[in-house]
């Protein structure tokens, strides 16, 4: 699959406007983006489509001004710079986008409910890290694949900027590798193309497994986006 050129600007557009900048800041080969906000609860750094940006307090942006963008997106650079300010947690993730994905074909009759109570047992079945990354229970729009009335996997979506769908997919224990998170994560993916969404996800540098479900799916990395906490 492959991420049509006219839809850069709108994701552009969308994280300019989750920046907190004015819309048209984002420019692919400009400087990189400095966005000062003296109250930031995090350190940020984004890269997106030859585009960059950094946004915190004024300290931080001075103390990174001289590093390159390969630096700043490397997670122990940005606690290095955040040191003496308590930076710690979060990482750094890939960044992928679609404008089309793989209809994924089951090979028999699904069925994919609707409610968050069937979410929240599917969590109930997992790791706490898993379901606090995906988070599908709080989602805006979730779908989860029952089998024999049992949750086997979820996917879900929110809407960021009024433009993106940031899709996120959890999968039960014993049922991983078995092609069904795929399968929900499809679902939900094109429930949000058709809402005239550009769906976007999100996957940890080091997460080998989510990083492949997002190209079997069809989308296209796009950048990536490294956070510590401040304080």
């Amino acid at each position: 699959m492959s991420f049509d050129a006219a839809s850069i600007p709108i994701v552009h557009l969308a994280w300019a406007r989750l920046l907190g900048c004015p819309d048209d800041a984002l420019v692919p080969g400009a400087v990189r983006l400095e966005i000062p906000d003296e109250n930031a609860e995090a350190l940020t750094f984004v890269r997106l489509f030859g585009a960059s940006a950094l946004r915190g307090p004024r300290w931080a942006l001075d103390a990174a001004r001289d590093l390159a963008d390969d630096e700043l997106a490397r997670h122990a650079t940005l606690l290095r710079l955040t040191r003496d300010h308590g930076g710690h947690g979060l990482g750094a993730a890939v960044l992928y986008f679609a404008d089309d994905l793989e209809l994924t074909q089951p090979e028999h009759e699904v069925t994919v409910s609707l409610d968050r109570e069937d979410s929240a047992a599917l969590e109930a079945l997992c790791p706490p890290d898993d379901v606090n990354e995906v988070r599908l229970s709080g989602q805006e729009h979730q779908f989860v694949l029952l089998e024999d009335d049992r949750p086997a996997a979820g996917a879900g979506y929110e809407e960021r900027a009024g433009i993106l769908a940031q899709l996120g997919t959890l999968v039960a224990p014993g049922l991983r590798r078995t092609g069904r998170g795929t399968l929900i994560a499809s679902i939900a993916g094109h429930e949000a193309l058709s809402a005239g969404l550009v769906p976007q996800w999100r996957a940890e540098v080091n997460n080998t497994a989510s990083r492949a479900t997002a190209r079997r799916l069809g989308f296209v990395e796009g950048g990536s986006q490294t956070s510590v906490l401040l304080g």
